[in-house]
């Protein structure tokens, strides 16, 4: 089955469908040099305009940027940093509808997304905790943390090998970013905003079992 991967980024979520079986199109602004499969470089927002091109699909996933809800805006307004990114997921989601196709749309705890559920890197033997919603039109099943087990995290956001005060560190090495998260092509600005693709791997293979 063919898969598209809105919002596709250094490809974490493509990884995982693929694993599963899909065959796997990505689209985003960015120049793809490290995405490993299929790529379209090009505005996320023309193509969902497109239903024709959207129904060429039998599943899409969309990863609209989180930068709005994410809890790590705390850290960036301390920082004194800014982002321009808009919340995309409501038009997102009223063009996937649209498209009558299944879908999957995923972002941060704190977003308004539609009865999700949710993952965490704990739940799958990962060093990252990384919780992620996903909200679809089909039936999926969330994960059960397991922070006890997995100790204290490795951090994948922010800046590498920084100690945030009161709170969790980095990465210290971009190898051991890339080791936590399971995708071993990102660079730290990817990683940061990468799905592990043991997520989507796990949901790939509750998708495919909705078409035996």
């Amino acid at each position: 089955m063919k898969l598209l991967d809105l919002y596709c980024g250094v490809g974490g979520a493509s990884a995982g469908y693929a694993a599963v079986g899909f065959t796997v199109t990505g689209i985003d602004l960015k120049h793809g040099k490290r995405y490993p499969y299929t790529y379209i470089r090009g505005d996320v927002l023309h193509y969902l305009q497109d239903l024709d091109f959207l129904r060429s699909f039998d599943v899409i996933h969309a990863s609209p940027p989180c930068q709005t809800h994410s809890i790590t805006k705390h850290l960036r307004n301390a920082q004194g940093k800014t982002t321009n990114k808009i919340d995309l997921i409501p038009q997102t989601r009223a063009a996937l509808i649209a498209s009558g196709k299944p879908y999957i749309i995923e972002n941060v705890p704190g977003s308004p997304l539609i009865d999700p559920v949710q993952l965490c890197g704990s739940s799958f033997g990962l060093k990252v905790r990384r919780h992620r919603l996903f909200e679809s039109n089909l039936p999926l099943k969330g994960s059960v943390c397991n922070h006890k087990m997995q100790g204290r995290p490795v951090g994948v956001y922010g800046s590498l090998n920084d100690v945030i005060p009161k709170g969790g560190k980095t990465a210290a090495t971009i190898q051991e970013a890339r080791d936590a998260i399971a995708i071993q092509w990102g660079i730290w600005t990817e990683l940061v905003e990468a799905i592990p693709p043991v997520y989507t791997e796990y949901l790939g293979k509750q998708i495919s079992k909705t078409y035996e």
